[in-house]
This record gives C-alpha cells, sequence and structure tokens, in this order.
C-alpha cells in the first residue's frame, strides 16, 4: 500500500506547487514587456499611478486612433504603416506599464485606468476618436468603449475572456480560481453602441474562432461584424494586404 500511496502523494504535491507556481507568476505569463521603443517618438501621458510611454504621430483635426497591442508588441513598429493608412487621424500607441520604458507594472486594473486616462486627454482635442485593440488590447479597447464615446471600435484577434482562453491551455489546472486578470469582454460588450468590427485569423493558434465569435454574439444587433482573414495566424494577419485595408474601411 505504502508503494502505491507514496508516488500518489508525490505527484499531488507536485501538481499543487505548480498551482501555486501559475498563481504566485501568472501576470508573468500574461505580459511579456519589452524594455525600448524601436520607431518614431513618443511622448508622456500623465496616468493615475506614473507617466507612462504613448508612441505618437501628431495630426491635427477631429479624428484621432488610439491603440492597444499584444501582450509582448512593442506598438511603435505600428507607426509607419499606421500613418500611410490613417493619414487623416492624429495616433496614439500606448505602451503598457513596464512596456518600452514605462513604468509600474501591468495589470488588468491598471491598463484600463491608463486607457482611459489616455481616452481623455486625447478626446479633448479630438472629437472623433477610434478606438484600435489587438490581441490582449482588445480586452481593453473593449472596456473602454463601454465606458467612454469611442467612435468607432476595432478588434482584432479578439477573445470573448481570457479566462476562458487560459481554460482552454490549460485544462487540468483549476485556472478560473488562480486567475486574477480576466478581461472579461463579453461582459462589456452589450454596453457598446458604436460600430465594431472584429478581424479575425482563419488558423488563430492563440484564440479560437470560437471564442471571437462568442465576443460577436454578445454585441446588440447591427452593432459589430467579423470578418477573416484567410490563411493568417495570430501573429502573422498584420501581413496580409486585407489588414490595413478594412480596418482603413472601418475608419
Amino acid at each position: 500500500m505504502r508503494s502505491l500511496t507514496t508516488p500518489l502523494a508525490v505527484a499531488v504535491l507536485v501538481y499543487l506547487a505548480i498551482c501555486a507556481a501559475m498563481f504566485v507568476f501568472q501576470r508573468a505569463l500574461i505580459y511579456l514587456p519589452h524594455a525600448g521603443i524601436a520607431v518614431g517618438q513618443a511622448t508622456k501621458l500623465s496616468a493615475p499611478a506614473s507617466e507612462l510611454w504613448v508612441s505618437t504621430r501628431p495630426h491635427d483635426g477631429p479624428k484621432a486612433l488610439i491603440y492597444f497591442g499584444g501582450n509582448a508588441e512593442d506598438v511603435s513598429r505600428n507607426l509607419p504603416s499606421f500613418a500611410e493608412a490613417f493619414a487623416d487621424c492624429a495616433l496614439y500607441l500606448l505602451h503598457y506599464r513596464g512596456f518600452g520604458g514605462s513604468p509600474g507594472r501591468p495589470s488588468e486594473d491598471a491598463l484600463h485606468e491608463d486607457a482611459l486616462a489616455l481616452f481623455d486627454k486625447v478626446h479633448a482635442s479630438h472629437p472623433d476618436v477610434a478606438v484600435l485593440g489587438r490581441s490582449l488590447g482588445s480586452g481593453v479597447a473593449v472596456r473602454l468603449a463601454s465606458q467612454r464615446p469611442v467612435a468607432r471600435l476595432l478588434l482584432v484577434t479578439p477573445y470573448d475572456s481570457l479566462e476562458d482562453l487560459a481554460v482552454r491551455h490549460y485544462p487540468i489546472f483549476p485556472v478560473r480560481w488562480l486567475l486574477l486578470d480576466k478581461f472579461e469582454s463579453w461582459r462589456f460588450a452589450p454596453a457598446v453602441g458604436v460600430p465594431t468590427l472584429l478581424v479575425a485569423a482563419e488558423h488563430d493558434e492563440i484564440v479560437p474562432r470560437a471564442s471571437t465569435e462568442q465576443l460577436l454574439s454578445r454585441f446588440g444587433s447591427g452593432i459589430a461584424t467579423l470578418k477573416v482573414i484567410p490563411g493568417a495566424g495570430h501573429n502573422d494577419l498584420s501581413d496580409s494586404p486585407h489588414y490595413l485595408e478594412w480596418l482603413k474601411a472601418a475608419l
């Protein structure tokens, strides 16, 4: 009996240790900050807890585009292509806390606070503000659009909730109990009342199509549409000519 009990006890201890490690280090698994800003100029945003860096392309006029990127993205790398595609928009690309030299540590609530602060600053100068969120940033964008007068909402590889994605990727662990930052886009989508475009990749290996379609169903009737980039994966869909073409048309 002892020979059977001991391996079982060891397995249970190992399982519990992994659960503990996942809980303690979960934000290191979600957020993968980069150290610098590769492209263009950046300005400082006075946020609730600190001053964050925002990559910008100034432009006079009523229109602006705010961009929230993925969990490992240097958003400044989008400046050249965005400046060409959205020529009549001022551009504001947020470097999350811990990213691109922005101080602090990222979390769902921190990113939301910073998104609100950035929108309020931009909207004071540009009454027509579109918001674009990609991957992790889609959750930031949806929540913001539910609470501020966003003109249009663009979501690239969006998910219904980060919690559901985590359950899919780690099915043998009690993720729902462990996860602190759940990014429940489904909870905020019904409050969004502006035209919304969801762009998915046909072969997305990170965000299953089912998760994107679930999010689509959360919006009110006639609010959101879904377009799928053929042959693309999660990280390379922006290489497709459809990517900027569809985003530009939505604006």
